[in-house]
């Protein structure tokens, strides 16, 4: 089975048409109208699931790395390497205490009616016993295969070529494989599947199998009808057969007068066949002439195709010999293209050693760089602020001054102005005063 949706292939797309002639897709509502993921919780679905099913496919080739070490330890490393043995050891005891587990259990079966009844009750308790010391060493090889798989996926080349080994997975495990790749592809058309598209799609569904029944209906009548039909066919038979019966005794009285003329007409055959005979035999000698005329025909050209021959073996064996020739010289060339191959192939891996170097050198001054110049964004944002503060601070003092002076202005308008109004008010008593004497002296 696979997922309902798959891609369109580009061999099987037809020439385009009408769009208002083309026919409709009876099959679209099955088909979802999204073909990516949109929410982030179906992308994380997703990711778990991929990851897990990248988990699988590790796990299921420790077998081969353990059976194969000589093969996969340059390219794996000292550190798996040593996990993977430990992994195998553990499930190895757990195999052994399995395998002693069950044949206990088997012999306790086979002496269960014939021994007493408490050392049967004391070997039951020593199974049981050794049934629970296995969830700890069970434990134990869950913990083992998370750090194998801890060191694999920090090693991504070692996975990769780990992974590349998909022959040497069991039957068992690949089709456990393929069945979560069929999982994801469910998984992934139900996450595509909007709430709408899936109930036109149930809806789709009921109609189908409405139609179905009806059809069912339909094909239960017409059975019924093809059965009546077959009886009155095979009755139209029986009398058709009656017929032919009949056809054949009338046959067979026509064959017993007939042997008569059989027997004339196998008398003049053999008077025809000796008769031929005689003819065919005077051909006979005649065609013998002929055929001794063309054997020395036939030798006079055996003897000249064979001159030619001899002629054409020397010509072959000598082209054979430049054939030979060339191939030596060619074999030569080509010896010394490739030592002039290798050479230029160790040149290539000094060359390659020494650019990494370089490229490692190159990493260690770029992130100095990077370094030095957020410190010295650092710096300047420093000295920006330190200058947009002085800034501030001048222009605060400015305003400061600005002020005082004009306060100082003000105060001294203030005080001119109250010495003025006192002298007017000084002279305007004493002309009161004035006045007043005056009036005394009338």
């Amino acid at each position: 089975m696979a997922p309902l949706y798959q891609a369109p292939a580009i061999t099987r797309i037809g020439p385009k048409t009408d769009p208002s002639k083309r026919p409709a897709d009876p099959l679209k509502p099955l088909v979802p109208s999204r073909t990516k993921l949109t929410t982030i919780e179906a992308k994380r679905i997703m990711s778990i699931l991929d990851e897990a099913i990248n988990k699988v496919e590790l796990v299921t080739l420790l077998s081969y790395v353990a059976s194969n070490r000589e093969d996969v330890e340059g390219v794996l490393g000292e550190d798996i390497m040593r996990a993977v043995r430990e992994h195998e050891d553990l499930c190895q005891v757990l195999l052994e205490n399995v395998r002693c587990l069950k044949e206990k259990e088997r012999q306790l079966q086979e002496q269960e009616e014939a021994e007493e009844e408490g050392w049967l009750r004391d070997r039951l308790l020593s199974i049981e016993l050794q049934k629970s010391s296995l969830s700890p060493l069970t434990q134990q090889i869950k913990d083992s295969t998370k750090n194998v798989l801890r060191l694999l996926l920090s090693n991504p080349q070692a996975a990769r070529l780990l992974q590349m080994q998909t022959q040497s997975r069991s039957a068992e495990a690949q089709n456990f494989i393929d069945s979560l790749i069929e999982l994801r592809g469910f998984l992934f058309e139900k996450l595509v599947t909007s709430p709408m598209e899936a109930r036109d799609k149930a809806q789709f569904i009921q109609d189908i199998n409405r139609q179905n029944s009806n059809n069912q209906q339909i094909i239960d009548t017409l059975e019924n009808e093809l059965a009546e039909r077959m009886k009155k066919r095979n009755a139209e038979v029986e009398k058709e057969n009656f017929v032919i019966q009949e056809l054949k005794n009338h046959l067979h009285q026509v064959l017993k007068f007939s042997e008569n003329s059989l027997l004339r007409t196998k008398q003049e055959a053999e008077k025809q066949q000796k008769a031929d005979f005689r003819a065919s035999q005077a051909r006979v000698a005649k065609i013998q002439q002929e055929i001794l005329q063309l054997q020395s025909q036939f030798y006079n050209l055996v003897m000249e195709n064979r001159e030619a021959e001899q002629a054409l073996r020397k010509k072959k064996y000598k082209v054979e010999t430049e054939i030979e020739n060339w191939i030596q010289k060619y074999d030569t060339e080509m010896g010394e293209k490739q030592e002039e191959l290798e050479d230029l192939e160790a040149v290539h891996k000094e060359e390659k050693i020494a650019l990494e170097e370089l490229k490692r050198r190159h990493k260690v001054l770029v992130e100095e760089f990077v370094q030095i110049r957020e410190e010295r964004e650092i710096n300047s944002k420093k000295r920006m602020e330190a200058e947009q503060e002085m800034v501030r601070m001048v222009r605060a003092a400015t305003l400061i001054q600005a002020f005082w002076k004009g306060y100082l202005v003000r105060s001294l308008l203030r005080s001119k102005k109250k010495r003025g109004k006192g002298k007017a008010k000084g002279k305007e008593k004493g002309k009161q005063k004035g006045k007043e004497k005056g009036k005394g002296k009338k």
